[in-house]
């Protein structure tokens, strides 16, 4: 069984890794109640269904033979050290999800020895906790560069999910700071595992299990080297386009560990959460990543993504909320999806007036200096009027986790990623 001293080693070890969704609570327990989001280990995902479901979060090894700069795991770092065995990682999760402190396991590992032995090890452990131990619980499985790619084919067999971590958006960036990896090690590997999903999906019933039925993520370091935001939206935008990814997350640099070469100061929320609200307006709203941010530019700090994108095409306002195509509508600060998908159904029955896009939740002190509603309009003329209201109600964001039981506005947004 693995000991106490080993599971904090290998748990804190992996708490840096940001490719599965993660609460970002601090909430510790107390006595006389229940449950404990404090301590490192305990992570949040979401199904392919909606749900929100607990991971045990850990490593196989913290033992590194690599020497990433960034990494407080690298060959050279003065840490304490662990690994754990299948059966051991088997034992643990069995235990914990016996007494319903997870319902699921995100597995990661620093390479030991080599690539392939540590993803036979890793390997070796999926299949025990399938087929030995009996769990059909959610697993995500952190692929490692440079191994053979029939194990991250087999491994992609068991598995729901499994991450490639891209780390940088340029080579230059990855060979500097990471000079064990490079661009293949990572993307060859996503994009075979993405051709083989394609695959399976068209021989759809002829296969017995399933393949990476959750799909892939990736993570990207945001302000560890020198690319502008531009160019890691178009990284993720072709990501996504070719190799169908489920998420990419974007995590600020933190200086854990000091190097020449390395930022002193932290990146700052800020700019990780401006990427992530561009991110969704990739992924639903219909926007390319070169709208959003020229290839050495960054998104602005003073609004949100779309607020600046409206403020550019301003000769593109007002819209008439009753006659206007759902793509434009998507593109209205204030209109989410549901908002817009709305007022499309609702427009085909009557004419819709401010009060009307009241009741649908439309964030209309940000909407109505860009619609009309029955050719009235209400919002503000002047550009440089709606520029400073805009950034005022900007610094009012919190950039961090929202909660889903706050306001009805806040609730909203949290639930639909409403910009």
């Amino acid at each position: 069984m693995l000991d106490a001293e080993r599971l904090k080693i290998l748990t804190e070890s992996a708490k840096y890794d940001v490719s599965c969704s993660s609460s970002g609570s601090a909430r510790a327990n107390r006595k006389g109640g229940l449950g404990n989001a404090s301590p490192a280990g305990i992570c949040h995902s979401f199904t392919p269904d909606g749900r929100c479901i607990s991971l045990l979060k850990i490593l196989q090894s913290n033992r590194c033979s690599y020497n990433c700069l960034y990494c407080p795991n690298r060959a050279e770092a003065d840490v304490p050290r662990a690994s754990a065995t299948p059966d051991e990682i088997c034992e643990l999760v069995i235990a914990f999800y016996k007494r319903n402190y997870i319902e699921g396991l995100f597995l990661s590992s620093a390479v030991e020895s080599s690539p392939d032995k540590t993803m036979e090890t890793m390997l070796e452990t999926v299949i025990k906790l399938r087929k030995v131990y009996g769990f059909n619980g959610y697993i995500h499985l952190k692929g490692i560069p440079h191994a053979d790619r029939l194990l991250a084919s087999r491994a992609a067999q068991y598995v729901d999910r499994m991450s490639y971590n891209v780390e940088f958006p340029s080579e230059k960036s990855l060979r500097l700071l990471a000079p064990q990896k490079n661009k293949d090690s990572v993307l060859l590997p996503i994009r075979r595992l993405a051709e083989e999903k394609k695959s399976e999906t068209a021989e759809k019933g002829k296969r017995r299990h399933i393949f990476l039925p959750a799909g892939q993520t990736t993570q990207m370091i945001v302000g560890a080297s020198p690319e502008s935001d531009g160019q890691i939206l178009r990284l993720s935008e072709a990501l996504y386009r070719k190799f169908s990814l489920k998420r990419v997350y974007y995590s600020s640099y933190v200086p854990v560990v000091r190097h020449s070469l390395l930022p002193d100061k932290c990146t700052g929320l800020l700019r990780e959460h401006r990427l992530y609200q561009a991110d969704w307006l990739l992924r639903f709203y219909g926007f390319s990543a070169g709208e959003l941010a020229a290839v050495g530019e960054n998104l602005p700090e003073e609004y949100d993504p779309k607020c600046a994108w409206a403020l550019k095409n301003m000769h593109l306002f007002p819209v008439e909320v009753n006659r206007a195509p759902l793509e434009m509508l998507l593109r209205v600060p204030g209109i989410g999806t549901m908002g817009a998908y709305r007022i499309v159904q609702a427009r085909r029955f009557t004419a819709l007036g401010f009060d009307d896009l009241t009741r649908m939740r439309i964030v209309l002190k940000r909407a109505k200096h860009f619609i009309t509603c029955n050719g009235k309009f209400y919002g503000e003329e002047r550009f440089s009027a709606v520029r400073t209201l805009l950034a005022l109600e900007s610094r009012e964001e919190r950039y961090e986790q929202l909660s889903f039981f706050s306001t009805p506005e806040t609730a909203q947004s949290a639930l639909t990623g409403q910009l």
